[in-house]
């Protein structure tokens, strides 16, 4: 595959959803035109123009800069620096998808050693190789699994609002088939999914399928973005208090310059997480994300009040605190840009232990960070908070079983997944229980389940009698829709 046909992987067509759905629930999809391969190519490798973040400003007291070639690099006298910000010194990981020169990108030349030589190859090869495989390719979703299954490698995707179609699930469930008993998948705690047993001389015709159903998994891994985390029941829930999968997407296409690559924010301190928050229930977990979007009013006008600086990792978790910020809908992306881009700038890079965002905020104290995020929005001002529209007393409801939606005639059905283990015969099964009962959609929550939704009333029944809902008959275990509670809070 030409390095052309490659880079259309990143460049992901821009679906955006209908208002609402039409007919039986469904949510309408339009495709957008976009850039052709050979504008593309130029627009995001080096010597081709691109943009710089959402404004492109670097602080000039900030311990990176934009170097020639057009990314952020730390400066030369930031000398104190953990062993992965030297592998991102010595070659920004995003230059795996630039031409090396023959008209092929590093990661095709990497697939194609392999597919001839074999893995060791490509491993043995150069020390510098070693850090491609083991930490570069997490800027594409690639995680290798050197200790567990040497040559194996795990791959993430960036999925927002975690909802997945059909068709997309179909051709997931395609890419784990093809290993055997060594392919499965996962869902995780950020609505997303895992795919396990990739092999590196299929990562090009897996990045191919990739784009042509819509999905990338471009700047899932590493010091990046993680994926967007909105309501599980956006859009259908009839106690919603906002839609989060449009914010979602927004928030997605900023992240991943509409699958291009941002590298303005390919290059943080550590990893960081974000998510909308969309109901009182907040299936989110705002209070472990390094910024969450709160529903607020703020002189009537309805907006988000914003924490900051939540994380939960195995040697140490803090909850986020408030930024005492308000932001209109509109400046959802700004603010977002705003706050990852002082954390960049200003993050720690030594220690890895202590480089996410809350150790910034302790260090240089909240209410500078807060002076810092301000100075970078459009207009030089961030509103106090606002008015929250969220009720502390209120008790989160159980998404398993069957629910109405607020569509008349229309139900959702919460299913659980135990431990969030799929492999690709139950991936295909919930796809195709999602054509036959409902829109073709189907949706991940952070508890690693399933939803379904948009079935209709005279469907409940007979999907609740489906075998792999039911018995797990011919499956390697059940996805029940209503769990012990031993099986339901198993992540």
């Amino acid at each position: 595959m030409a390095a052309t046909s490659l880079s259309m992987h990143w460049r992901v067509e821009r679906v955006q959803r209908c208002a609402r759905p039409r007919g039986k629930g469904a949510r309408a999809v339009v495709a957008k035109a976009s850039l052709s391969p050979l504008r593309l190519l130029k627009r995001i490798l080096p010597g081709g123009s691109h943009k710089k973040g959402n404004n492109g400003f670097v602080d000039p007291e900030a311990k990176v800069f934009w170097d020639q070639e057009g990314y952020i690099k730390v400066k030369p006298e930031e000398t104190k620096l953990n062993n992965f910000e030297k592998v991102k010194l010595a070659k920004n990981p995003l230059k795996l998808m630039a031409d090396a020169g023959n008209g092929k990108s590093e990661i095709e030349e990497m697939a194609a050693k392999a597919k001839a030589e074999g893995f060791e190859s490509v491993d043995k090869s150069s020390k510098e190789a070693q850090a491609d495989i083991d930490i570069r390719l997490k800027w594409f979703g690639l995680f290798h699994r050197r200790k567990q299954q040497y040559g194996k490698f795990m791959m993430r995707l960036k999925l927002p609002n975690g909802i997945v179609k059909s068709d997309q699930l179909h051709f997931l469930a395609s890419i784990v088939e093809k290993y055997g008993e060594e392919g499965c998948g996962d869902i995780t705690t950020r609505q997303n999914f895992q795919l396990r047993g990739v092999e590196l001389p299929d990562v090009p015709e897996i990045f191919d399928g990739l784009q042509k159903c819509g999905l990338t998994s471009i700047q899932s891994g590493m010091d990046n973005v993680r994926n967007a985390v909105g309501s599980p029941l956006a859009g259908i829930d009839p106690l919603e208090i906002v839609d989060t999968i449009p914010i979602c997407e927004k928030l997605n296409e900023y992240i991943i310059a509409k699958g291009k690559g941002n590298r303005s924010i390919a290059n943080l301190p550590r990893k960081w997480n974000v998510c909308v928050v969309g109901s009182q229930d907040l299936y989110e977990h705002p209070h472990i994300n390094d910024l969450a979007y709160e529903p607020a009013k703020r002189d009537g006008e309805f907006g988000f009040n914003l924490l900051v600086g939540g994380f939960f990792s195995a040697t140490k978790c803090e909850e986020a605190i408030p930024l005492d910020a308000w932001v209109p809908e509109s400046d959802v992306v700004a603010v977002c840009d705003a706050i990852l881009t002082t954390f960049r700038d200003f993050g720690a890079r030594s220690a890895r232990q202590k480089c996410r965002m809350m150790w910034l905020i302790h260090d240089m104290g909240l209410d500078e960070f807060r002076r810092q995020v301000e100075k970078r929005m459009p207009n030089g001002k961030l509103l106090r908070e606002g008015e929250s529209l969220l009720d502390v007393n209120f008790k989160r409801r159980d998404y398993h079983g069957v629910h109405k939606q607020k569509q008349e005639g229309l139900n959702y059905v919460g299913i659980n997944v135990p431990a969030g283990r799929i492999n690709a015969k139950d991936m295909h099964e919930m796809a195709r229980l999602a054509d036959e009962y409902g829109s073709g959609e189907i949706r991940l929550t952070v508890e690693q389940n399933y939803i379904l939704p948009n079935i209709p009333d005279d469907k409940v029944d007979a999907l609740l009698k489906e075998p792999l809902l039911s018995t797990g008959e011919g499956f390697a275990s059940a996805f029940k829709v209503k769990p012990g509670p031993l099986v339901k809070n198993l992540v």
